[in-house]
């Protein structure tokens, strides 16, 4: 079986909830190592480079914390997975 144990994402994100609370929000459910690097800000949104490991990556749920927060995945930009 094949597993997800890095992922960069491109999200998209509104000021609330902060940087820290949104980590918080994605490493939480699948015990996550979660670093978020703040790329462009602007007067409402905040874009973000989520780089996500850890030995088992559920995709579908780290979609669902993202949405959630109420941010939006704008891209997959790399993938490390491990058979």
């Amino acid at each position: 079986m094949v597993h997800v144990t890095r992922l960069v994402l491109d999200v998209l994100k509104p000021h609330k909830p902060n940087a820290l609370e949104f980590s918080c929000l994605i490493a939480e459910p699948g015990g996550y190592r979660v670093n978020v690097t703040v790329l462009e800000m602007d007067e409402n949104t905040e874009t973000l480079r989520v780089e996500i490991s850890g030995e088992q990556i559920d995709f579908d749920a780290v979609q669902r914390a993202v949405s959630e927060a109420g941010a939006s995945l704008h891209s997959i930009d790399e993938v490390d997975v491990q058979g």
